[in-house]
């Protein structure tokens, strides 16, 4: 016998907000990507997220919200890799561990290129997230660093961790654009890797 339709289970109403905050951080992202953050407003993500701006502002209560969100979830990613990364990092070498650095970096932006490269391009735009997200991505590689070189004398870890994250960073960045230009993607990074791992085997001394 059929179900009567008021006695059909109804899905909990955590269920269908999650779902619906889920809809609008898909929509923003894709958004954000094609269009830039600045030139995206919240009308334009509730109705590409078919929805009204009333349902959108229960869940958000502006763009910087939803950048700050989309931001934390991308951190969230790259930490949880090199936290993996952590593990082995005292079994390697430093040219192998900053390639796994590195092609790790470029899998993460892969997966979230449009956002990424949004992100970058609205480096001026308040909000974006990139002032606060890259001394935290710092910190991932500094403690990986220290996990890696083990205790040394002469060496500001800082500044290793600087130089490390933004070479690996431009690289993993330009890496989605390397195939059009016909360079091997594999073949720049593992360059990349022997230039920074001989630079710190020069620059470091076991205490």
């Amino acid at each position: 016998m059929p179900v009567q339709p008021d006695k059909q289970r109804k899905r909990p109403k955590q269920d269908r907000a999650k779902e619906t905050r889920t809809r609008i951080l898909e929509v923003s992202a894709q958004l954000f990507g094609t269009r830039g953050i600045g030139n995206t407003s919240t009308n334009r993500i509730a109705a590409e997220a078919g929805m009204s701006i009333g349902t959108l502002y229960r869940y958000f209560t502006d763009r910087d919200e939803i950048v700050k969100e989309l931001t934390d979830g991308l951190f969230l990613q790259v930490e949880q890799r090199y936290s993996k990364l952590l593990t082995v990092a005292a079994d390697m070498s430093p040219r192998d561990a900053v390639a796994d650095v590195i092609r790790t970096a470029v899998e993460i932006l892969v997966a979230n290129g449009p956002l990424v490269r949004a992100l970058v391009a609205d480096l001026h735009f308040y909000g974006s997230g990139i002032p606060e997200f890259e001394p935290r991505l710092r910190m991932i590689i500094k403690l990986y660093l220290i996990s890696l070189l083990g205790p040394t004398r002469g060496v500001d870890i800082d500044i290793m961790a600087f130089v490390v994250l933004n070479a690996g960073f431009a690289t993993a960045l330009r890496s989605v654009e390397m195939e059009d230009e016909g360079l091997d993607r594999d073949v720049v990074i593992d360059h990349t890797a022997d230039m920074i791992g001989a630079w710190l085997a020069t620059v470091t001394e076991p205490v």
